[in-house]
This record gives C-alpha cells, structure tokens and sequence, in this order.
C-alpha cells in the first residue's frame, strides 16, 4: 500500500494498533487527529513531525482534524512530570489556543501553496466536547469504562504515587480522561477512527481504542510517530539557547533556517525525508548532488529552504535565503540589498545591527552600531584595516559616511556587520 510504504520510507511510522487502518485510510475520505497541547503561545520545531505525518495521509485524501486541547490544558499532562504542573490562567490558555489555532490554519495553507494540492481539515477546541457537561454526565460517560488498575498502569503516574517524595493530584490523574473523550468525541459525532501521536504514548492511544470497543463495541485505530533526535541524541527542535518556535515573532524565519543550515551531515538526509515534501527520488539526487562538493552544504542550504518555505512561506524561505548568503556568502552584497523592496529591507535590519543616520561622523557610526566601543577603538580598527564602508576599505579616520540607494553598509572584519539607512 502506498500509504504505508510511504511513511516508512520516510521514517515517520513507529507502531500501528492495527495495519488494517492503511487499508480503511487508502480508499480516502477517512478522518484521523492530533492533538497540541496550549501551554504556550506557540508549538515548536518538534510539533512538526506530527504536521508532516497528517500532510502524507492528507494527500491520500484523508481529513485532517487538529485538536487544541484548551480542556486538558486547564489541567496540564502529568507525563514526564515529577511535581504538579501550575496551572494556566484561562486568559492565557485562551490566547494560546487562538494563537495555535491561527498558527496551524497558515501552517497548513502554506502546505497547499507548495503541494498545489487541496488539503482537507478542521481545527476545534476541545473546550466545546465539556461546556456543557457536567461532573456527574462525565463520571458516567467516561469514569464507568475506566478502571484505576488499569490508569495506575501508566509509568508517569505510577512512578508519582509510589515515589513516597512526589504526588499526583486527582486532577492530574483524570487528565487521560479527558483525552479519551475527545478520541470518543470525535469517533462518535465525526467518525474519526485514527489517532496519530508521538511513540511515547503509546499505553494511552492503545487503552483509548479499547475504551471505544467497550463503550461502541466499534474498532478504532492508532499511529504513533517516533520521536526525533539528532545524531548525537539531543531532542530535535532545541538549540542551546531554546526551543525552535513556528511562531515567526519568537523564532524568526531567519534563525529557524540557520538552525536547520547547521545541522550534521549525518542528520541531513533523514530530515529531508521527515520535514519536507520532496519525492525521495528527488532527495536521493540532493544527496549525490551533495556528495560531489560537501563543502558547499548543498543538502543543508535546501532542507532549510523547503522547512522554512512550508511553515512561513516561498517568500519568507527566499528572504531568509538571501540574508544567510549576505551574512555568508560572496554574492555582492551591496547588490543583493538594492534588490530588497522595503518590506524586505526591514526583515533584513531586524537581524542585523542596524540604526537610522543622525548625521554621525564615521567613528561615531562604528560606536552606535557596537562594531567598535569606543572612538578610540574605532581610530585603532581603522588603521589596523578592519574596517570597511560599502564593502570599500577604510583607509582614513577622517572618510566621510557615503550611502548608495540610502543606505551604507559598515563591516568590521570578516562577518561584523551594520546597516545604516538614511530617512
């Protein structure tokens, strides 16, 4: 089946209840889910595998269901927990769920724009499935199919409850609850028979699906994902600093490609086939082409390109590749800023140093945009032939700043560099 060969080849299946779900998900207008959780205003880099998985069996057309789980949220999951989670204000989940919510919608037109495909999907909150049910409709919609052997089973809780320095509260014990109604919830009201998940949760995808035979005497499927780490078994989608987030305001499509620019040579042709739509035909000439110069980074240059172009946008990835090739590359750089419309200069200043001319002499221009502290230390850097105006050499204290389109650029070294722009 095309389906399943598919997501092994990329290396996006890691278990299945049931191979029969590739049969039921191969005849197409099948419906499947995941899940986010909001425990903040963004999803990250590893968010996205769950993304690329739905994207295979949407192109089967299959529908996509994407759950925020605002409910949940209120609660907090216990797994991987060893003390109580504090809880978020609504105001706060509220605006997660509204910001993840948007976050996914643009995730997935951007996926239709590189495909040319139309994708089916919805996104919901899971508030909607318990507004209007109260504590005594969901003891007995939802606790009467549950037995606690079977919830102390799980090793989160049970390494919390036998651990005589640690606790779980009940409400952190009914958080699995919770998330098996919604798996209820839709199978019932949408006829969403498949979950897909990280590999990790496997134990509650498998006592979900068996909830549902109990309750429907019905069959419902699951999928998990492995979880990724790189090839010196970091988590994927970290970076020393912090997580690698979707939203544009916290991870900029600049850094966001950087980070993928970076990664091993080891790791490459394993992400290109999780986190891009390339056919693997296609990656597997990325790769040769790769192999004949390594150190130009070919594979590295286009895994950062098609990332950045699913989750920001064709115009976002462009704009993101021609700052790294200013910063890094040997194209004129004076060139390639007097291409840049307005919109794109700005994108441009915001990851470089930069500030508007306030009719400076050249040693205060080097002071105001840190490349060197001091007039002093300006004076040295100049005789000492570090520092360059408009990618000429400065070879006098006494050089007057001169802009070309409005705009000078200052370089110390090598890599140091500043923008100047002229209102």
């Amino acid at each position: 089946m095309w389906l399943q060969q598919e997501l092994k080849d990329r290396g996006l299946m890691y278990q299945t209840s049931n191979d029969k779900l590739f049969e039921e998900y191969e005849k197409w207008w099948q419906s499947l889910y995941c899940g986010f959780d909001p425990t903040a205003d963004s999803l990250h880099l590893g968010n996205f595998i769950g993304f690329m998985t739905a994207v295979h069996f949407m192109r089967r057309w299959n529908k996509y269901i994407a759950i925020v789980w605002w409910a949940t949220g209120m609660i907090g999951d216990p797994g991987g927990k060893d003390s109580e989670r504090s809880f978020l204000s609504e105001e706060t989940l509220r605006k997660n769920e509204q910001a993840i919510r948007e976050q996914i919608w643009k995730i997935l037109k951007n996926i239709e724009e590189v495909t040319w495909e139309k994708l089916e999907y919805e996104v919901l909150n899971n508030y909607d499935f318990f507004k209007d049910m109260s504590i005594l409709e969901f003891l007995r919609e939802v606790w009467k199919y549950v037995t606690v052997n079977s919830m102390m089973k799980k090793e989160t809780v049970r390494k919390r409850i036998e651990d005589p320095d640690k606790s779980i509260s009940y409400t952190e014990f009914s958080y699995m609850l919770l998330q098996w109604y919604d798996f209820y919830k839709l199978f019932k009201d949408k006829g969403v028979k498949l979950q897909i998940w990280w590999q990790d949760q496997w134990w509650n995808l498998v006592t979900w699906i068996e909830l549902i035979r109990k309750k429907l005497d019905k069959e419902a499927y699951a999928f998990t994902f492995p979880l990724i780490t790189d090839s010196n078994w970091k988590k994927f989608g970290k970076s020393e600093w912090n997580a690698i987030w979707l939203d544009p305001n916290k991870t900029s499509p600049f850094k966001l490609y950087q980070f993928l620019i970076n990664t091993t040579d080891e790791d490459v042709p394993r992400y290109l086939k999780l986190l891009t739509l390339m056919d693997l035909g296609e990656i597997e000439k990325v790769v040769k082409k790769h192999n004949e110069k390594p150190e130009e980074r070919y594979w590295q240059k286009v895994l950062a390109e098609k990332v950045v172009e699913i989750i920001h946008g064709k115009d976002q990835a462009q704009l993101a590749k021609k700052l790294s090739e200013f910063l890094f590359g040997t194209e004129n750089k004076l060139d390639l800023l007097a291409s840049l419309d307005n919109n794109q200069l700005q994108s441009f200043v915001k990851e470089i140093w930069w500030k508007k001319y306030e009719q400076e002499d050249l040693l205060d221009l080097l002071v105001n945009t840190w490349l060197a502290p001091s007039r002093w230390q300006a004076k040295k850097d100049i005789k000492a032939w570090a520092i360059y105006m408009n990618e000429k050499k400065v070879s006098s204290i006494d050089e007057n700043p001169e802009f070309n389109w409005n705009i000078m650029l200052l370089r110390k070294w090598k890599k140091k560099y500043a923008i100047i722009l002229r209102a």
